[in-house]
């Protein structure tokens, strides 16, 4: 009864084993979920990915002794006829309870010592279950998490394909270049003092391929950044990326729609609309602060610098007076809500810049109270209250300053009092967002930036405005988000050299820097370049709305903690003094009084 497996193959997964085979004999192998010793029998519940199962060893067995010494995470393989439990023995909270494995051979193929924690237990610290991942994506959940990711991206790629695109695999090591997230660097060997990055996405190289005449391209690409972690980001992660030649924006919103309409049907059996809603960048930040509104909830931003426009209150004065705005939000239901938590609100609007929040609540016995009753009497807070459409029971927050940050500030707000009152916030509202600005100001650095990469085209009513008012320019950009998350982004891209040789000096770049940067871009843009667009959708976002997960982290099966580093592999380490040498890099002592 060794380790062997000669002579026995199995025959069933766990979960398969169900009432249509009893009488007939099978193996199983898995992991020993439980051990129970009964007096005259021994059950072993066997456990892999497709469920658990139970297997009986007679106290006559001449594996009774063996069985005995089985603990919890050994693996075994066992053979047996498949019994009926008899009808008071049936446990009806097992999919494989009404059976039970009859063992007449059983062989420990690999022990175990006593686990950090049990398959089975709940709340283990994140830092526990990532060092001992191995352990974690054992649990049932972590399993179902990545059968639904696999489903998933087989379900794009048959849609894809189906659709005339093909999967075509560009370089991870790349150059290096300006704008965008900051990359993840690889030094060269072959080239001592130089470096290959990481792409963040494969941005340019998709665009070459419609200049080398493939139409239709995707990819599941591995993409890199290296920026502060948060629940929905990780340094290394999955990206749909998609591009077309001959299309526009049109033919990718309906793409997209098509798709991830397969994909939510063939893995969770739901029914998307055939068409999303559709708002403009700015639109969306009027009416939710957000590039990125979680439609599933109302609250939406109420604009009242017309009803306070003659106020003497500073806060409110000032703003307009510099051109800012005076907007809030309506949390309905929440005129009780503790001041602990309306102090954590402000917070939050302080975390966006803003100053602080006013506040106006309407108690249920038809008072009105407000912090800012000494500047407004009750006939004007109840005339702003309007504007809300509040009533009784409802709570008004207010802030005012600038138009930016006044619709970051409540945005976020917004999120936060939902999440306050545990709205039901059910389903998967997609919509698009369309329009963003071309550029963005820095003034730190007094320059523009694209918003998005260099490559992305402005609307052709706009093109006027890049040298009298950039800021206003829009582009032909979108975004598609679902339930507050961004799963990504897109555009049409610019294919006649000229306008992106004006895009390339507008953004600071000399002749001499762009062909340092994207020369090869810039001399593929000589040769002939189809009307292209794309959009790169997060694959790891997707799956983490899909299966209710609050954390990137649960659908990578290894993926890094908030400092980016991996608790199990203990990623990133330190190289050789050798191999450092080699690659001509020379290693810094640390000053620990530093």
């Amino acid at each position: 009864m060794g380790e062997s497996m000669k002579g026995m193959t199995r025959t069933h997964y766990c979960g398969h084993v169900d009432e249509s085979l009893i009488g007939q004999t099978v193996t199983v192998m898995g992991w020993v979920n439980k051990q129970r010793d009964v007096s005259s029998l021994i059950f072993l519940v066997l456990r892999d990915r497709t469920g658990i199962v139970q297997a009986a060893v007679d106290k006559n067995s001449a594996f009774y002794p063996a069985s005995k010494n089985i603990r919890m995470e050994f693996v075994v393989a066992v053979t047996g006829k498949v019994i009926a439990r008899t009808p008071e023995n049936v446990n009806p909270n097992m999919p494989t309870g009404a059976i039970e494995i009859e063992v007449t051979e059983l062989r420990i193929l690999s022990e175990a010592e006593v686990p950090p924690f049990q398959v089975a237990d709940e709340g283990v610290a994140i830092d526990t279950r990532l060092k001992y991942r191995y352990i974690d994506l054992r649990r049932p959940e972590m399993q179902r998490i990545f059968e639904i990711r696999h489903n998933a991206a087989q379900s794009i790629r048959r849609y894809l394909t189906e659709g005339g695109f093909l999967e075509i695999e560009t370089p991870v090591l790349i150059n290096s270049s300006p704008e965008g997230a900051r990359d993840y660097l690889v030094p060269s060997r072959m080239h001592p003092g130089q470096f290959y990055a990481l792409p963040q996405s494969p941005q340019q190289m998709k665009q070459i391929l419609m200049v080398s005449g493939f139409d239709k391209y995707f990819q599941l690409a591995r993409c890199f950044r290296d920026e502060d972690l948060r629940a929905d980001r990780q340094p290394e992660f999955t990206q749909i990326d998609i591009e077309m030649s001959f299309a526009d924006e049109e033919n990718v919103y309906a793409m997209a729609e098509e798709m991830m309409g397969r994909v939510f049907k063939d893995v969770l059996d739901v029914e998307l609309p055939a068409k999303f809603p559709r708002l403009t960048w700015h639109e969306a930040m009027e009416r939710f602060g957000s590039d990125k509104p979680d439609t599933r909830f109302g609250m939406e931003l109420v604009n009242i610098s017309e009803v306070v426009k003659s106020t003497d209150f500073q806060v409110f004065a000032g703003a307009l007076q510099n051109g800012g705005s005076v907007r809030g939000i309506n949390a309905e239901g929440c005129a009780a809500m503790p001041r602990k938590q309306i102090d954590a609100l402000v917070e939050v609007a302080k975390h966006h810049q803003a100053k602080g929040l006013a506040w106006i609540t309407l108690p249920e016995d038809g008072s009105i109270k407000s912090t800012i009753s000494k500047f407004f009497d009750d006939d004007k807070l109840r005339e702003i209250a309007a504007e809300f459409n509040a009533k009784p029971g409802d709570l008004i927050l207010l802030c005012a300053d600038t138009n930016k940050i006044v619709l970051d500030a409540l945005g976020a707000v917004r999120t936060a009092a939902a999440k306050w009152k545990n709205l039901p916030l059910e389903g998967f509202n997609f919509l698009w967002v369309t329009k963003f600005p071309l550029l963005e100001w820095s003034p730190e650095d007094e320059r523009f930036y694209a918003s998005t990469h260099p490559f992305t085209s402005p609307l052709e009513e706009d093109v006027a405005l890049l040298d009298s008012d950039p800021a206003a320019v829009r582009s032909r950009s979108y975004d598609l988000v679902l339930n507050g998350y961004e799963l990504g982004s897109g555009s049409v891209r610019i294919h006649r050299q000229e306008l992106q040789n004006k895009m390339f000096e507008f953004l600071g770049f000399t002749k001499e820097t762009a062909a340092e940067s994207f020369g090869y871009f810039i001399d593929a843009l000589k040769y002939g370049v189809p009307p292209h667009c794309g959009i790169g959708l997060g694959l790891d976002r997707i799956i983490m709305i899909m299966t209710g997960a609050d954390s990137l982290r649960e659908v990578i099966a290894f993926p890094k903690v908030k400092d980016a580093s991996c608790p199990m592999t203990h990623a990133p380490n330190d190289a050789p003094a050798d191999q450092l040498s080699e690659l001509g890099i020379m290693k810094i002592a640390q000053n620990d009084d530093e």
